[in-house]
């Protein structure tokens, strides 16, 4: 398995930007070849933390295009600088 974190920083309306992710951005992620998981967090402080799962690299990959795509055409507003993006392999889960 796979997995991305995506930091974001900077975030003017956290209630809003789940809204939006919850609602049009989790369709599109769940049609991801490999994808098992995704999580939305609020952290507090206007950051707010994304991680996905997936079986592959390959859908962690194509995870981080869509997820790209999605905030420069949807929540640009919301999150309006670039997250911090670390991905690897998953080597212990429960």
């Amino acid at each position: 398995m796979y997995a991305v974190v995506r930091r974001y920083e900077g975030v003017t309306d956290p209630a809003e930007a789940g809204r939006q992710v919850n609602e049009a951005f989790l369709p599109l992620l769940r049609q991801v070849q490999g994808f098992v998981a995704y999580y939305w967090v609020d952290t507090g402080g206007g950051v707010m933390v994304s991680m996905s799962v997936f079986q592959d690299s390959a859908g962690a990959a194509e995870s981080t295009d869509r997820a790209g795509e999605f905030v420069r055409d949807r929540l640009a507003s919301l999150l309006p600088n670039p997250p911090q993006v670390t991905a690897g392999e998953v080597v212990a889960h429960s």
